[in-house]
């Protein structure tokens, strides 16, 4: 028995249940999610390359004007404080405009890649100082992990896919690679640029797949790790609904006190209809209140008892109808008006209690 009580105890300790929601809302506040960088680095590549190629003929006709600007003015300048300080902004005003476009495309590209993984998700958590990152122990663990040979083998695949796509547009292109030194500088440029941003657009289109992959085995990774036992879903459900143990007591609690303040109001009947040993109803007809006599209290078996004695001790007419007993405690609440088809046989009874206690 002892063995089978520790074995049960082990499994259900075993993290093997779906994070539930509420977990995921808090490692998610901890800016822990399903994130692969490499597709923040495909994205941010492809729309680089994606921006010279289409921006490409304004670069270079900027940034000719600023050589042929350059030899041609600035070589001239006699070097004074003012000067260079002229010479400084112009150089400075005219960078900003040529990687202006790049920079504002990879500004974009790179919210646009953090958005598509994890929406919207600004925490500080992950950037708190933690001692437990300082230990060596967990440092080793984290080295040799089954994480880190993941990451190794992406690395390969990386620099061998990436390396081979690279390769390959270059072998394609050897002719015009050869053809080089009999071109003008002009033509030898624009050639180079082309390859460049064919291998950037290539190189990138190859990361992105690669990516794609390492979100999912991020994903799995993620999930794997917010993984809960059943004792932990237990211990969530308890905070979150309340021990039920507890729960309980406090219904309990709370149909104590409700009996309490409806055997307070039994003295204030007029009547008590009883079954005679299984139900109880105890009634008042109050015209300030209601136009119709109103349950003040209700009950079955010992509850039922309760009521009768309650209502001996403070002389209250008890009246035995079967009938009318059942239907009345199935069809009315404490506090209710009678309904309308009893209002005959209540008002028979109230009239025969009245006459009672004017004869007393």
């Amino acid at each position: 028995m002892h063995y089978i009580r520790l074995d049960l105890q082990f499994f259900a300790g075993e993290k093997t249940e779906k994070a539930t929601p509420k977990k995921r809302q808090e490692t998610r506040r901890k800016g822990q999610v399903a994130k692969s960088a490499d597709v923040n680095t495909a994205i941010l590549l492809l729309s680089v390359f994606f921006t010279l190629m289409v921006f490409g003929g304004f670069l270079l006709d900027r940034i000719l004007a600023f050589l042929k600007h350059s030899f041609t003015q600035y070589v001239s300048i006699t070097p004074t404080e003012q000067s260079v300080q002229q010479v400084f902004i112009e150089l400075s005003l005219e960078a900003a405009i040529v990687l202006a476009p790049i920079m504002i495309v990879a500004l974009i590209a790179g919210v646009v890649a953090n958005l598509m993984q994890v929406g919207f998700l600004f925490s500080t958590e992950s950037i708190h100082m933690k001692l437990s990152k300082l230990d060596p122990i967990q440092g080793f663990k984290r080295i040799y992990s089954i994480r880190a040979l993941v990451e190794l083998i992406k690395s390969i695949l990386k620099i061998v896919i990436v390396g081979g796509v690279t390769f390959a547009i270059l072998w394609f292109r050897i002719e015009d690679i050869l053809s080089l030194p009999q071109k003008t500088v002009g033509a030898a440029l624009i050639i180079l640029a082309k390859l460049t941003v064919q291998m950037g657009l290539f190189a990138g289109g190859a990361l992105l797949f690669l990516s794609f992959l390492d979100y999912l085995y991020q994903r799995f990774d993620y999930e794997k790790n917010i993984r809960m036992s059943k004792q932990d879903i237990k211990d969530e459900y308890k905070k979150t609904e309340g021990d039920p143990l507890i729960k309980s007591k406090i219904k309990q609690k709370q149909r104590e006190m409700a009996m309490s303040r409806m055997m307070q109001e039994v003295p204030n009947a007029d009547v008590i209809i009883t079954n005679p040993t299984h139900y109880a109803i105890a009634l008042k007809y109050d015209e300030s209140k209601m136009d119709a006599p109103f349950v003040v209290a209700k009950g079955v078996d010992f509850i039922a008892q309760r009521i009768k004695e309650i209502g001996a001790e403070y002389e209250i007419t008890t009246i035995e109808n079967r009938p009318l007993a059942r239907a009345l405690y199935a069809g009315t609440e404490i506090g209710d008006a009678i309904p309308e088809e009893y209002f005959k046989a209540v008002a028979e009874i109230l009239a025969y209690v009245y006459r009672l206690k004017e004869k007393v």
